[in-house]
């Protein structure tokens, strides 16, 4: 397995909606087994293929507790449904290193998808598992979590940003 280069804001890449994959095979496979590697170095809990410079709609999330992996794959998600009970919560991501922000989503949602061997699979989740399905979801649609924020907070984010990957070239 390798470790991947994670994308980080403002590249165009992560605004763009990535499209449908249409077939898994070794490579997809492949790629999957990488993002998980470079999530757990990085490290996360949650890795979308357009954070690795990859346009389709595949991630990873693992949020095994005490140690113990739990990798969920998925591709071609759908969210099917969502509460309507809304929870305000903390989110970070790897592609806006070290920023975060108080974003409001969905308590429950159901999602459609493929699992590693292409078979159809519908997962119920609350909590954090709900929230890092619409994030990574989010990212397959070109959404960064700073898109929920107000303008000023989102410019503030941004801007923290550029000012850190500014300090880390010169360094």
């Amino acid at each position: 397995m390798a470790l991947l280069d994670i994308l980080e804001a403002p590249d165009r890449r992560l605004t763009t909606a990535s499209a449908a994959v249409e077939r898994i095979d070794d490579e997809l496979l492949r790629l999957l087994d990488d993002m998980l590697e470079t999530m757990y170095a990085a490290p996360g809990i949650g890795l979308a293929a357009p954070q690795v410079g990859v346009l389709r709609r595949a991630f990873v999330i693992d949020l095994g507790e005490d140690g113990a992996r739990a990798p969920l794959f998925v591709i071609n998600p759908e969210l099917v449904t969502r509460s309507e009970r809304i929870i305000v919560a903390e989110e970070g991501c790897l592609s806006l290193p070290k920023q975060f922000g108080e974003v409001a989503r969905a308590e429950q949602v159901r999602v459609r998808y493929l699992d590693r061997q292409g078979q159809g699979q519908e997962i119920d989740a609350e909590g954090l598992l709900a929230r890092c399905l619409q994030h990574e979801i989010d990212h397959l649609n070109g959404i960064l979590f700073v898109d929920h924020l107000s303008a000023l907070k989102r410019t503030m984010i941004l801007r923290r940003l550029a000012k850190a990957k500014r300090a880390r070239q010169t360094a």
